[in-house]
């Protein structure tokens, strides 16, 4: 083709192609003009009629050039939070110079009006500043690529994650196999388009083990101990013990209450009643800080975990065991230290006074939540009834005082969302063979009651005396999701003026709760609440604990399983019981609130997708199968069922019947044949239990619309 022919074509196919876009235009000019939302319009390469005034790759004069993290979406595009720009920058999929998720990008945008004159911004990725992510997790996956009648083949990383828009080419395999789970080294070309090293393969993807340990690694939870923590571990829980300098609690009736297969006893209790009328609770906890020294290995062990990690079959210790089920663990007949909290409380559960103490310990029985709820309820068999006979009238004491200080916690707003938690049931190879509703009993809540008020009472010594703590806040409803709240409750017919922002505390979001109940749609309910709640973290900062309606509170009662609580343990024994200036551990509860916080987010993570992983082994063997459940939540792609068994999945759009339509105003998807709302009972039909993501999808049973 000549070059003279070669522009006539140019410009014939140009003024072709701005002919079609022209008429797209007035097209959806027309449809706006009627009144008529075009968002659900869709036409063959149709252009946005904002399109000229966003960001392209020539520059503008209205441009801003700014920092900031980058986010992926399984789709390709991504957004970008700066510090100048109140919302996100949304960047295209060709604009994203390869970047990954959690990359810092130097971006180019700017804002502009769209179609409908809304106000919005776009940009593209300048160039990558820090590479935040630096290895994936995937599964290995082969592609073949036809070159005239060669063939090419490769393998790729297809990752679990879906915020990660890639799929990196491996250059060195590490031994791994098609259809294996894999960690990954990224290695980033000039071009910025990314490849990698298999470090690691976990094995059969759809396995469960190697999803199990995926995960772990995902999450960055260390598994494994160092033989240098283990050496100290082991030589500081041989050392005997003596009541030297403590007060020597031997001979009074101390015992603990945990699960049957609890094998780390951090807490026991003992209850006095006082001739006054009131009580005298002693919460006696494992001494750990005696064991971990400060910038010992094992407290910088202590540190980087910040919590023991629990799972349906596995326990990852924040510990070694020498100590965490042995020198710390309160077991029966066995001499332990212990810091003990001695707490005089009044007729109605008012915290008189408090004293703390280091003290020697001998727990009279291992008590256990099951046999007590059932001496509680007057179905013991006779061996429960002997076993506990030792301690029966402490026991009886306990139950009181538990439903004095239930009643005070009830009149300032306990919040008790009583979220139902799933019991999974493991056979002999530990595959998933029941998963049922986990039932906390009087002994169970009995227990968490003397804790909280033993945190509550440590606490507040400490604010009083000041002297730094590691306390646990919990702020209220952000305005966004207080809102939020709202509309849904509205929706359901609630009268909401029982909440409001003048009116916000926990005492208000109860009475929610119990309409819920009335109403028959508390597990709905609750889960929307919980969303809508902040995250109770820890800080050196006092603030009160929203959910609790507490002014001041900390955790004190599980050092052996959480840094917050070995952190203010070593406080009190160091500044209360020794001789260290305060300000000399402000710092140390700094850092050690960080900690424990950033831990906690990681392990709770952790926990819930090795949970999703069990349920989705669990139900992969019923796909088919039909299952009545209630709408947990409604979203435009789709309606979210939490059935029975606590297993939830989605029910997306495409299942639904053709033009069912996402109401945001009123959280509902309507069409033709009804109106779907949270709270409402369906029958649904298992299409997929996805192992690899622990996710589930439904369709509607045949019987339902």
């Amino acid at each position: 083709m000549s070059k003279k022919d070669f522009g006539r074509f140019v410009k014939r196919n140009t003024h072709k192609r701005k002919g079609k876009e022209a008429q797209r235009a007035a097209l959806l000019k027309a449809i706006n003009d009627l009144g008529v939302c075009a968002d659900g319009v869709k036409l063959s390469g149709s252009v946005d009629l904002g399109r000229r005034g966003r960001t392209s790759f020539k520059k503008r004069s209205d441009e801003v050039i700014a920092e900031g993290i980058f986010s992926s979406s399984r789709s390709g595009f991504g957004f970008v939070k700066t510090e100048e720009s109140e919302r996100d920058i949304f960047i295209p999929e060709d604009k994203t110079l390869f970047a990954l998720d959690g990359d810092r990008v130097e971006i180019i945008y700017h804002t502009f009006r769209d179609r409908f004159g809304e106000e919005r911004t776009e940009g593209r990725v300048k160039k990558i500043i820090e590479y935040g992510r630096k290895t994936v997790i995937g599964t290995v996956e082969e592609n073949r690529v036809r070159h005239g009648r060669r063939v090419y083949v490769y393998r790729y990383i297809l990752p679990d994650d879906p915020r990660v828009n890639m799929r990196p080419v491996v250059d060195e395999d590490g031994g791994a196999r098609l259809g294996e789970k894999v960690l990954a080294e990224i290695k980033r070309s000039d071009t910025g388009e990314p490849c990698c090293d298999i470090v690691r393969v976990f094995g059969d993807a759809e396995s469960r083990e190697a999803n199990y340990e995926a995960i772990l690694a995902d999450e960055g939870i260390p598994v494994d101990f160092t033989p240098e923590e283990l050496d100290e571990a082991r030589r500081v829980a041989e050392v005997p013990i003596t009541s030297d300098g403590r007060s020597d609690l031997r001979e009074e009736i101390v015992f603990t209450i945990d699960s049957e297969s609890s094998k780390d006893l951090d807490d026991a209790v003992s209850v006095e009643r006082l001739p006054d009328g009131g009580y005298r609770l002693g919460v006696h906890i494992a001494d750990v800080a005696h064991y971990v020294k400060e910038k010992t290995p094992l407290d910088r062990a202590a540190m980087a975990r910040g919590t023991s990690v629990y799972f349906t079959d596995k326990v990852v210790p924040m510990l070694p065991v020498a100590l965490s089920n042995g020198a710390c663990s309160l077991n029966p007949d066995e001499d332990r230290y212990a810091l003990s909290a001695l707490i005089r409380l009044d007729a109605e559960g008012e915290i008189i006074s408090s004293e703390l103490r280091e003290t020697v310990i001998r727990s009279r029985i291992k008590g256990i939540y099951s046999e007590i709820n059932s001496i509680f309820e007057g179905a013991a068999r006779e061996e429960i009834i002997e076993k506990y006979s030792p301690v029966m009238s402490r026991l009886n004491d306990m139950r009181e005082v538990y439903f004095v200080l239930k009643a005070k916690c009830d009149a300032r707003g306990y919040l008790d969302f009583d979220a139902p938690e799933a019991e999974i049931v493991l056979d002999e190879r530990g595959i998933p063979v029941e998963i049922i509703k986990k039932e906390r009993g009087l002994s169970e809540r009995m227990i968490e009651q003397l804790m909280l008020t033993a945190n509550e009472a440590v606490a507040t010594l400490l604010y009083e005396k000041g002297i730094p703590c590691v306390y646990r806040i919990h702020e209220p409803p952000p305005p966004d999701k207080l809102s939020d709240l709202l509309d849904y409750l509205h929706n359901l017919g609630f009268d909401t003026r029982v909440v409001s922002r003048d009116n916000l505390n926990s005492r208000s979001i109860g009475a929610v709760l119990d309409m819920a109940k009335e109403k028959g749609v508390f597990d709905p309910v609750s889960y929307a609440t919980l969303r809508a709640m902040s995250k109770a973290h820890y800080s050196e900062v006092k603030k009160p604990h929203f959910g609790l309606g507490i002014e001041t509170y900390c955790h004190f009662t599980s050092p052996i399983r959480r840094l917050s609580d070995l952190a203010t343990h070593r406080i009190i024994k160091k500044v209360l019981l020794g001789d260290k200036k305060p300000a000399y551990y402000s710092s140390y509860a700094r850092r050690a609130a960080a900690a424990a916080t950033d831990t906690e987010l990681r392990a709770v993570s952790a926990e819930r997708r090795i949970e999703n992983l069990y349920k989705a082994l669990y139900m992969q063997e019923r796909v088919g199968e039909c299952f009545d459940g209630v709408i947990s939540s409604v979203t435009g792609f789709g309606i979210f069922v939490l059935l029975d068994n606590t297993c939830e999945g989605l029910l997306p759009m495409s299942e639904l019947p053709f033009g069912s339509v996402y109401d945001e105003k009123n959280l509902t998807v309507r069409s033709r044949e009804g109106v779907w709302r949270v709270g409402d009972a369906v029958r649904v039909t298992l299409e997929e239990a996805d192992v690899v993501r622990g996710k589930l999808r439904f369709s509607f049973a045949e019987d339902e619309p």
